[in-house]
This record gives C-alpha cells, structure tokens and sequence, in this order.
C-alpha cells in the first residue's frame, strides 16, 4: 500500500490590514521616517500659530467663501475650496488641510520616482525632502493662502502624465481637470496646459487624449469665465492681467521712449509714472498697492481692477515693452536670476518679506481694511465664528522659528537642481528631453513666469521646487544606471485604452 503524503496546510485567511500596512512601511522605511518627521513639524507649526497665519491675499480669499462672487484679482478655485470648509468655522481645518496637500505632494513625488523611474527610496525621499522639510514650504501652509493647493496640482498633473506610457482618453481627461482646477487657482496655471499639450505631442500621445484634455480644462474654465462675464462685463478669468503687467513695467517704462500720442492716447499718459526712472521705488509693487506711489489711485481706489482700467493698463505694458524691449528684458532677468541667491535679502519690502517669516507679528492683530460689504477683521472672524487674529504660543512657536532659520532650500540650490535637469533635458535631446522635459519645463516656467508678468517673490518660487527635483532626480537616475530618463514610457506596459 502506498502512502500518500498530505498537501501542506496553507493558511488561506487573509492578510490583517495592519500587516499589510507594517509590511509597507518596512519596505518604504526611510520615507515612512520622513513623512513621519515632516508631519511632527507641521503638527508643531499648528500648534505655535493658531488658528492660522495670515497673508494680505488671505482677505480676499475669505471674503469669496463668505460671499461667493467671481473676484477681479484673482481667480476663484480656493476661494471655493475655503467655502467647502465653511461650515466648520475652523481656519485650523484649513491649515490642517493644507499641511495634508504638502505632504501629499511629497508622497506623490516618491511614489513616481521608485514606482516608475525604478529610484531607490533613499534617493526618491531626498527628492521629496524640499517640500517635506522647508520651513518656508510649511509656512506657506500654515497662511491661508491658495499656494499649497496649487503646488499639489502641479505635482499631481506631472505625476499623472509621467505615470503612463501611453495615455488613452480617460487619463486625458483626469489631466484636463486637474489642469482646469490648478488655473482656476491660480492663472498662472492655465499655461501649464500648453506644456503638458506640447509634450505629449512630442511624445506622440495622440489626438484623443489631448483633445480629451483640452477639452476636460476648457469646460470648467470656460464656465468660470461666462460667470466672470455675467458679473464684472468681460469674458476673462480676473481683470487684473492687464494691471499686473503694467507693475512689471513701471520701473522701465519712459513715457517720453514711448511716443505717447497725448490726444488719442490720453487713457495711457494718464499712466505714465513721471518720476525718474533712477529715482524709483526698488520693487514694482509699489506703483500697484502702494498709495503714496500708485499712479492707478487717480482714478480711485475701487477702479483699478475694472475691465476698462485693466485694458488700458495693458495696452500702456504692452507699448513699455515693445518700445524698450531691453529694459525689459534686464527687469525679467533681474529678477529670474533673483531666484538663486545663496542668501535672502528683503523684498519686495519689510512687511511682505516678514509675512513668510514665523517670527512675524503682523498678524496677531488682524487688519481692519475695507472689504466686499464689510472689513477684513470682521471677515475673518465671520469665518472662525470667533477670534481668528494668529495666536503665538511657546515654545512650539520657538522651535519652529529656530527651525526656518536653519532648514530651507537656498536659491542657489534650486538653481543648482534646474542645472542638472537642463544636463538630462541635454543628453536626450533626440527624444527632446525624454521624460526630463516636462518637469524640467515646468520648473523653468513657474520661476520666469512671475519676472515677466509680475515681479519676483520668494513664495512664487515654491511650486518650482518640486518640479526641479523631479526632473533633477530623473537625470541622476540615468546617469546612475538605474534607469533612462524616458524610464516613464518603458515601465508602464497597459495598453492605451487600459491606462
């Protein structure tokens, strides 16, 4: 008689969602410790500046949520996401929200690099730790500010796109929403559409997804844009563009280089900034929001973010630009090259610069100045339904103000990572860049973009950041062997209609 051996007993029951979870965090261990540590720190930062920090943008912000309307500065996006969270009254809720979006940017980051680029975790956690452990990032959370926001968009879109080897239309739309959500945040998002359209087409995505995504931004966009319509006379996203640009310009722009026609060009002298030009304020800002400089308060201080105003003010930037095409090109590169100093040195001007500083005492006692039907104070405490002024407690508040003194990504140091980008946009410059571009690209843009149309300001930097670590990580991944900057398109093998 043959004996026949038992088959083993194999424990079937499944694995307890707490192994699955410790089997995680012992593969991805140096990361855990880094989110673990990025979040003790924001934990501390809630708990020294309560409810909130607050910027002179933060106003305007709550005043939407409050009364819902679109706004002639700036668009609506987060304005709608502060109404969300307005039944809660918690302008702590809202930080806490926005310290989520900054280590969820990070986690976004390191999931793209070793998942897709194949980079070890201690590389793809160095790539995360700007955002994860920059004390001006965690403060740029703790305001009540749209830029936390914004930052997770960008980093998600890039991720999104790098993520698939071949995007079908589903992805594309996905893309084109995310898109429609970061410019409906900030404008300065809608151009990050023509760069992701311009990548996939020299990826040669094809048509359905990126009409997919044009199509999926523009709905949402557009829609935005016939409600502004409907409330302020003009078929635009802010009627500031045109305001701005023309801050850009006013430390250049010479009304006698410019040949101003004084009788049919009178709406644009009524702007010339007749003050000589090695006399001027150091920062453009004040020829916009300073009063004692503005040359816009002549018409009133209601009145300069109207259509007409705004169209007049562009056109007047516009003829600065075209007739001193080398003035502005020193003003942009001033302040592009601004961006990667060493050091901090104030700017625009004390206040603002003290703004992104815990250190700050501005906003212990809130502003009381005029607002939509009400004021600025009354606004916030509307919102908190209660006292909403920054309240500093120690010695949280100590360690985190010890702490941004000493941990902060150096201008130098994002100029460094963009460097190193260019190198893998360089090394595949018959694929144009392979996957390098579009992070690289982005990085480029969010730091040029502000010097051309605004004026340099040190949170504007910010977003740039993880974008120049994508793209820096990529580039030393290649060069390292451990994968080719086009990795994105060779790791992921799901068919286009399966992506």
């Amino acid at each position: 008689m043959v004996a026949v051996a038992e088959p083993p007993v194999v424990d079937a029951s499944p694995v307890s969602g707490w192994g699955r979870l410790f089997a995680f965090l012992r593969r991805h261990k140096v990361f855990a410790v880094a989110v673990g540590l990025a979040a003790l720190l924001r934990i501390i930062t809630m708990l020294g500046f309560g409810p909130a920090m607050w910027f002179n943008d933060s106003y305007d912000y709550i005043s939407v949520a409050l009364r819902p309307r679109p706004h002639p500065i700036r668009p609506d996006g987060y304005g709608f996401w502060l109404l969300m969270l307005r039944p809660f009254h918690s302008l702590a809720l809202v930080v806490f929200t926005q310290h989520l979006m900054g280590i969820a940017a990070g986690v976004l980051i390191y999931a793209l690099l070793t998942k897709k680029f194949g980079i070890p975790g201690w590389g793809a956690t160095l790539a995360a730790a700007p955002i994860l452990f920059d004390a001006y990032q965690i403060e740029l959370e703790q305001l009540v500010m749209s830029d936390a926001m914004f930052i997770l968009l960008v980093v998600g879109v890039i991720t999104l796109v790098l993520w698939h080897r071949t995007m079908s239309w589903r992805v594309g739309a996905v893309v084109g929403v995310l898109l429609a959500l970061t410019a409906l945040t900030r404008s300065i998002g809608l151009p990050i559409l023509a760069l992701v359209v311009v990548y996939l087409l020299i990826k040669r995505a094809g048509w359905k997804p990126i009409i997919a995504m044009i199509v999926a931004c523009a709905i949402p966009v557009g829609a935005y844009m016939g409600w502004f319509k409907a409330v302020n006379g003009q078929f635009a996203m802010t009627n500031s563009d045109g305001v701005i640009l023309y801050m850009r310009t006013s430390l250049f722009a010479d009304c006698h280089e410019m040949n101003l026609d004084k009788r049919k060009e009178l709406e644009l002298v009524l702007l010339c900034i007749n003050t000589p030009r090695d006399k001027r304020e150091p920062s453009a800002q004040a020829y916009l929001w300073w009063d004692n400089e503005n040359q816009l308060h002549v018409f009133g201080s209601g009145m300069k973010f109207t259509p007409e105003i705004n169209a007049n003010a562009s056109a007047f930037a516009k003829k600065a630009i075209l007739s001193q095409p080398g003035d502005y090109l020193a003003a942009v590169s001033k302040d592009f090259f601004r961006a990667f100093r060493w050091d901090r040195p104030q700017f625009p001007d004390y206040k603002t610069y003290m703004l992104y500083e815990f250190s700050n005492s501005f906003t212990r006692e809130l502003p009381k100045w005029s607002s939509y039907h009400s004021t600025t104070d009354k606004d916030a405490e509307a919102y908190e339904n209660g006292p909403a002024a920054t309240h500093v407690v120690a010695p949280w508040s100590d360690i985190m103000i010890g702490y941004q003194k000493v941990v902060r990504l150096p201008g130098i140091a994002l100029g460094l990572l963009l460097l190193v980008g260019l190198y893998g946009v360089a090394v595949r410059w018959r694929e144009l860049g392979g996957a390098v571009l579009l992070p690289w690209l982005g990085a480029v843009g969010l730091v040029l973009a502000p010097a051309a149309t605004a004026e340099f300001d040190y949170r504007y930097l910010l977003p740039a950041a993880p974008l120049a670590c994508m793209a820096a990580a990529i580039t030393i991944a290649a060069l390292r062997g451990r994968g080719r900057p086009d990795t994105a398109e060779a790791v992921d093998p799901q068919p286009a209609e399966n992506a």
